[in-house]
């Protein structure tokens, strides 16, 4: 009996893209579907120059699983959602959370959805239409409450998610934060040593859980260096641009303005120093400012703005890994990390003391 010819990898370049099967891929690499099949899903029993040549050729074809056999089979969707909310103050967050996730998820075989969510619109939404519809295999959320219903309510259908904060819920679950709280710290040890003495903080909103953190780091600042600290009234983290412009033209006329401010946000600094400049108000010699850096634009924009850095693309790379080990069922406990301010940044030597 005469051996058939084994078909040679060359065949995959004549292959058309896009409808590619186990099949397809069996047949140019000569090998049985099963053997295929286990290569691509890193089968201990398969060589690895077999499951190197299986997955060169599915690379070359366009190979992509159909996610509805694929659902069918493990009950899997390999999709993640980020539920993001596209606010102004959040926009370069959200760049560069999704930055980070995919840097993780790239070698694995989840694929990121972004399931937008506004600030005016019911937050369980979101969430309702994931754990109904199973459209996901686990979620990433931010902008966490103490009491976030949410949190309360993936855990009760056994929904596996991270948050990107903190909660004060009894029942623990996995999250990646940032300390908020050691920030307004040294933000107004920068501002003091500075030579500031009425310092002035952006608050958060007042729904969300970093908000009590950055308020109780200012206020207990404030106190161990003997300085006046007010929270800015009317305006928050979540005010529109425009808004906050105004409120800050109206306080640089008033009498016994801040010449000190803390900003949890690049935007809302830039707001600050804009509304300051029309009024003739000089960065440095007039008010300092230290503000939360999360694009390193912050500080070629506007240089003389002391920057405490949080790492947004690191984020989004804890984020994603926690939420895979959370997939795979390990206990939610174990699964938390709080990122450290980064003190690299500090205000320029060049500044001179307020008078």
């Amino acid at each position: 009996m005469t051996e058939e010819p084994m078909p040679t990898d060359d065949a995959a370049v004549a292959h058309p893209p896009g409808s590619a099967t186990l099949r397809t891929i069996a047949t140019i690499a000569g090998l049985g579907v099963t053997t295929v099949s286990k290569a691509l899903k890193d089968a201990p029993d398969i060589g690895e120059a077999t499951k190197a040549r299986v997955r060169r050729i599915a690379n070359e074809i366009g190979y992509r699983p159909n996610r509805a056999g694929v659902r069918l089979r493990t009950g899997r969707t390999n999709v993640i959602s980020l539920v993001l909310s596209p606010h102004e103050e959040l926009i370069s967050f959200g760049l560069e959370l999704i930055y980070g996730i995919s840097e993780v998820l790239r070698g694995s075989s989840y694929h990121l959805v972004v399931t937008p969510h506004f600030l005016d619109r019911d937050t369980m939404a979101p969430i309702r239409y994931l754990v109904e519809t199973k459209s996901a295999d686990g979620v990433i959320f931010t902008r966490t409450s103490p009491d976030d219903e949410r949190i309360a309510y993936l855990q009760r259908h056994g929904f596996p998610f991270v948050t990107h904060g903190r909660s004060a819920l009894p029942e623990p679950h996995a999250f990646y934060d940032y300390d908020n709280e050691a920030f307004a710290r040294m933000a107004v040890e920068r501002l003091v040593t500075a030579g500031a003495r009425r310092l002035a903080l952006l608050e958060p909103s007042p729904a969300l859980t970093f908000h009590r953190h950055t308020v109780d780091g200012f206020r207990a600042a404030v106190e161990a260096y003997g300085v006046s600290g007010e929270i800015l009234a009317g305006i928050d983290l979540d005010t529109p641009v425009d808004a906050i412009v105004a409120e800050a033209r109206r306080i640089a006329l008033g009498p016994d303005r801040p010449d000190g401010f803390v900003l949890p946000g690049d935007v809302s600094a830039a707001a600050i120093v804009s509304a300051f400049q029309a009024e003739g108000l000089v960065i440095g010699r007039d008010y300092h400012i230290v503000a939360k850096q999360t694009l390193p634009i912050l500080g070629m924009q506007m240089p003389a703005v002391g920057r405490i850095g949080e790492d947004i693309r690191l984020a989004g790379r804890e984020l994603a890994a926690l939420l895979l080990r959370a997939i795979a069922g390990e206990d939610p406990a174990t699964l938390q990390a709080v990122e450290q301010p980064d003190a690299t940044q500090r205000l320029r030597a060049a500044m001179q003391p307020v008078g």
